[in-house]
């Protein structure tokens, strides 16, 4: 059989080349042309011309089944031994499952990854840690920093995919880590390690790698500078889960979230603090992300958020200032288009004027709210800065405004007052919709419709 060969076609009308050209020769388009691998043998250019009445004589018709005759089955996971990992991952280690983890440089991945294969392998199961951006001897110095100093984790510091493989099926791991995809390369093709036709290639060889053998894989993904996972788009299509860490390197609070799970529930997150020891799971993430202050101070409003599953208080701080002529809205870890949305509503509605000032918003510890249950608590912290008088102590509050000024519910609204309730918050200002029908013990909540009826509320509890 002829050797494999590899056809540039370009990515906006679909012509080829049998090299690669700055300009497509085509359309002329440039910077278009992306490499691939087409099959090598006899008649391969006939096959391409042949219409899809022809292709019955190349294969044989499959067996079909109705959807309701195939038996659905849970899928089977294995706890990493680390809690917060098997909670975003969604249980645990999913057999022939492929994982797409990314982050900045430096945040905590090889690090986290190597703790879950050391807890792997020390319950009976094989691994394998493939590192292409670091030696054998690297790996084992940080494996001494984190106390692992007799673990059994079988290390290969390899970049060429066909080796990978190879090593791959002769040692049959249960789970195979590639520390990082961008580094790996195939020799079928000729472009650089870390370019989107070599990342694609070799990422597809992986996957279908894992779906016949078993094997469960983690892919370590480089990030752009805008923290988008450096590749092809398909990179994250292909996978079965993608994970993002999150957090700020100087911050020693780092939050792993799920965007994609096959096998389990997407933006749940897993909340870590790093330690000299490695990576420790934080079982009440919600003290992290409330500041301790001695007693209310305006701006502060602390919201009941929900992370996947998970309930979680946050507090939002807000500053309102004197502005010059260009007044500026800032935010830092919620959506700042939103928040120029909800101060215009916070005008038409509530009579609280902002034009002529400085906003500022702040999401307490790092942590991104994207949910719009988070609107009511920013107006609230930002009524309360531009008054400069602070909310009652133990207040809470959550649910989405509209334009129109309407509070609307929140999702599993009676999750987050029990939440609330258990950390021994007193007073909550809720849509009315989330009231529950019976009373929380030593929670007393304040439904409301509207923006306005919120804000007299509050005003009421000064």
């Amino acid at each position: 059989m002829a050797k494999d060969k590899a056809i540039f076609t370009c990515s906006e009308c679909g012509g080829t080349s049998p090299r690669w050209l700055g300009k497509c020769p085509a359309c002329g388009a440039w910077n278009t042309l992306v490499e691939s691998v087409i099959e090598g043998g006899s008649g391969g250019a006939s096959k391409n011309r042949m219409s899809a009445s022809n292709y019955s004589g190349l294969a044989q018709a499959q067996a079909v089944t109705p959807l309701a005759a195939i038996e659905a089955q849970d899928v089977a996971r294995t706890p990493s031994g680390i809690e917060e990992l098997d909670r975003v991952l969604g249980g645990g280690v999913v057999e022939g499952g492929v994982v797409l983890i990314g982050g900045d440089p430096g945040i905590g991945k090889s690090t986290l990854l190597l703790q879950a294969m050391d807890a792997l392998q020390r319950v009976g199961l094989p691994t394998l840690y493939v590192t292409g951006e670091e030696s054998g001897a690297q790996v084992a110095l940080r494996s001494r920093r984190l106390g692992l100093d007799h673990s059994q984790v079988n290390v290969l510091a390899e970049i060429q995919l066909e080796k990978i493989l190879a090593t791959v099926e002769a040692t049959q791991p249960a789970v195979a880590v590639i520390d990082s995809i961008q580094t790996v390369y195939s020799d079928q093709l000729t472009s650089a390690p870390g370019s989107v036709a070599q990342v694609r290639e070799c990422a597809a060889h992986l996957t279908r790698m894992a779906k016949a053998t078993g094997i469960a894989v983690i892919l370590v993904g480089h990030v752009t500078k805008e923290g988008a996972l450096a590749g092809p788009r398909v990179l994250e299509h292909m996978v079965d889960t993608v994970l993002y860490f999150e957090g700020d390197t100087h911050s020693s609070f780092r939050l792993v979230r799920a965007i994609k799970n096959r096998f389990g529930a997407v933006n749940e997150i897993g909340v870590f603090a790093m330690t000299e020891r490695g990576l420790k799971g934080v079982t009440n993430p919600s003290a992290i992300f409330l500041s301790q202050h001695s007693e209310p101070v305006p701006g502060s409003c602390v919201l009941v958020t929900l992370e996947g599953t998970r309930p979680m208080l946050v507090e939002i701080q807000a500053l309102v200032d004197s502005a010059g002529p260009a007044p500026r809205r800032l935010s830092v870890g919620l959506d700042r288009d939103r928040l120029a949305m909800l101060l215009a509503v916070l005008h038409r509605h509530a009579g609280v004027a902002c034009a002529d000032q400085d906003v500022f918003v702040n999401a307490v510890g790092g942590v991104r709210i994207s949910e719009p249950a988070a609107d009511l608590a920013v107006m609230l912290s930002i009524t309360s800065s531009l008054r400069g008088k602070a909310l009652p102590k133990g207040f809470i509050a959550f649910g989405e405004v509209g334009l129109a000024g309407e509070v609307r519910p929140a999702p599993r609204g009676q999750e987050r007052l029990k939440e609330a309730a258990k950390l021994g918050f007193t007073v909550a200002v809720v849509p009315k919709a989330n009231a529950p029908k019976k009373p929380i013990e030593g929670l007393v909540i304040h439904a409301v419709e509207r923006v306005d009826e919120a804000m007299n509320i509050v005003r009421g509890l000064d």
